[in-house]
């Protein structure tokens, strides 16, 4: 199972989780691009360290959305919202080759990412820049979303995440931050759902229901409150188990 977190985060002075320690447990790392967070000094920083640790770098494309870390939903024109993926690709791997490795796949984030699971217009805009940059590239979304769909439809790697310390509506998809139950924070029990998720593919929603989860990597958010535990705990749970943490793309994979 690879395992994966939301990293290069920080801006300026300003920084956000301990990437250091994440970097030291996760498999794959989704890098910010500039437009929901991260600066160019942050980035490439990050690049350097996912380098050293072996870890694989996959670009984290979002809205331009800085103000709302990229939560936001946002009405893009396609040919704009193309524009916007392919330059956000550009730049990360272009940071990425200069701390000796490249991008290795693309996962969207954040409102862009929700947005896709069920909006066909922007769901196809993604899909076609990552066609148009690297059709060898893998894209990493929720199981069952237009965007893995359309992926795979346009002949590029589709890869299923779940979310380790998000609840799931009975539908398959993620409660809203705006509403009871979204975040989950106590190790114990999200390692233990992890390892719930592997071995039996089932979680149980919001509502006590049980729904049938496939995955082929699990996020820990790295702006989660207790990130570090989280992940350190669903590594060793897994491995416990008997369940190698390795990456799907790039080395390991």
């Amino acid at each position: 199972m690879d395992l994966n977190s939301d990293l290069g985060e920080g801006f300026g002075a300003w920084r956000l989780g301990d990437d250091d320690a994440m970097l030291a447990i996760v498999s794959s790392t989704n890098i910010a691009c500039g437009f929901h967070a991260g600066d160019p000094r942050t980035l490439l920083a990050t690049c350097e360290q996912a380098v050293e640790n072996g870890v694989s770098i996959g670009a984290q494309v979002g809205y331009r959305d800085l103000a709302g870390f990229g939560r936001r939903f946002i009405d893009y024109e396609t040919d704009d919202l193309i524009a916007d993926v392919l330059y956000q690709l550009g730049a990360l791997d272009g940071l990425a080759r200069a701390a000796g490795d490249r991008v290795l796949y693309l996962k969207p984030h954040g409102a862009l990412y929700n947005t896709i699971v069920h909006h066909e217009q922007q769901a196809a805009a993604v899909v076609e820049a990552v066609r148009r940059y690297d059709p060898d590239l893998p894209v990493l979304g929720l199981p069952g979303s237009a965007f893995l769909r359309l992926a795979e439809e346009a002949g590029l790697r589709a890869v299923r995440e779940a979310f380790a310390d998000r609840g799931y509506t009975p539908e398959g998809t993620l409660v809203s931050r705006r509403e009871p139950g979204a975040l989950l924070h106590d190790p114990a029990e999200v390692a233990e759902r992890m390892l719930r998720l592997v071995t039996d593919r089932t979680l149980v929603a919001v509502d006590g229901s049980v729904i049938k989860i496939e995955a082929d990597s699990i996020c820990v958010h790295g702006d989660s409150p207790g990130a570090v535990a989280m992940a350190r705990a669903v590594h060793d749970t897994l491995t416990a188990a008997g369940v190698p943490i390795t990456a799907f793309a790039g080395a390991g994979a």
